[in-house]
């Protein structure tokens, strides 16, 4: 589905003007979480997402793996440090990359870990570079999807494999539907950045077309929905601090943004890992 709106952000500008304020907002991680429990600490909870894509991507000591959509690079830490992976970070944003590297030097992991300003879609890395590729919830920014799975194919050695973890359509919205949730959308678009969002199947279709096998899906809508709660009440408790970063006005967005996707969750979005075995080798289970 895409929807049309006037002054949609760019992923990268928008990425670079909010990532101080979604520190307080959305945690260290910057992402979902997984909530085992209902009341568990987001925390907790962010961390129990990147521990389950880590299972679903069979990591092994001394793998190389691309990271596409780093962020500030908390999971990337956690590939390094605890699993002894050797990690490639990238991003559109200078921001975060920044902020990644400063992190990597911080924790002494600087020889198992970089950052770099690439796209996803197109990284000119070398083939067949890495074991894994890792999507965390960036996939959603990009408009071209087909050739983000093209170029994770491309970059992986045959048998390596793809983890992906995002936002994801649980059904198709009609134009119908569509026209009566603009004011929505544009404020998700204020917020979170201009994305589009697809269906599990849609990532099946792609990874398979990519040179993907083994391709499978796996719904975690209702374990990621207590994420807003927890959001919400970030924004409450820094409020002053979001406010000094990036306005009143952005604030009032990102309460309300919090609101509209509850609402949406579990009936049109929700969340979503992929995992596909690139074609060519042993499988890497």
């Amino acid at each position: 589905m895409t929807i049309k709106t006037t002054a949609r952000p760019e992923p990268a500008s928008h990425y670079d003007l909010v990532t101080d304020a979604w520190a307080y907002l959305l945690g260290d991680d910057l992402h979902y979480g997984y909530f085992d429990a209902s009341d568990a600490p987001l925390s907790v909870a962010t961390r129990a997402l990147t521990k389950l894509m880590i299972g679903e991507a069979a990591l092994a000591p001394r793998m190389s793996v691309l990271d596409v959509g780093c962020g500030t690079g908390n999971p990337a830490l956690v590939l390094a440090r605890q699993q002894d992976c050797f990690v490639l970070g990238i991003s559109t944003s200078e921001v975060c990359v920044a902020r990644a590297n400063t992190r990597a030097a911080d924790a002494g992991l600087s020889h198992r870990i970089q950052f770099e300003v690439r796209d996803g879609t197109n990284t000119s890395l070398d083939d067949s570079l890495f074991d894994r590729v890792w999507v965390m919830e960036s996939s959603h920014l990009m408009a071209r999807k087909d050739l983000l799975l093209k170029e994770c194919a491309r970059v992986l050695r045959p048998g390596g494999r793809l983890v992906l973890c995002d936002i994801i359509l649980r059904r198709a919205v009609p134009f119908s539907e569509i026209l009566k949730i603009q004011e929505d959308v544009h404020t998700l678009d204020r917020v979170f950045g201009r994305a589009q969002m697809a269906t599990p199947q849609q990532y099946t279709e792609w990874a398979q077309a990519a040179g993907f096998g083994n391709v499978r899906t796996l719904d975690i809508s209702g374990q990621t929905r207590p994420t807003f709660d927890r959001w919400r009440a970030n924004a409450e408790s820094n409020a002053e601090a979001v406010e000094k970063l990036i306005g009143p006005q952005g604030l009032a967005d990102f309460r309300r943004a919090c609101d509209v996707l509850s609402r949406f969750w579990l009936d049109w979005l929700g969340y979503g890992v992929v995992v596909a075995d690139r074609t060519g080798g042993e499988n890497p289970l």
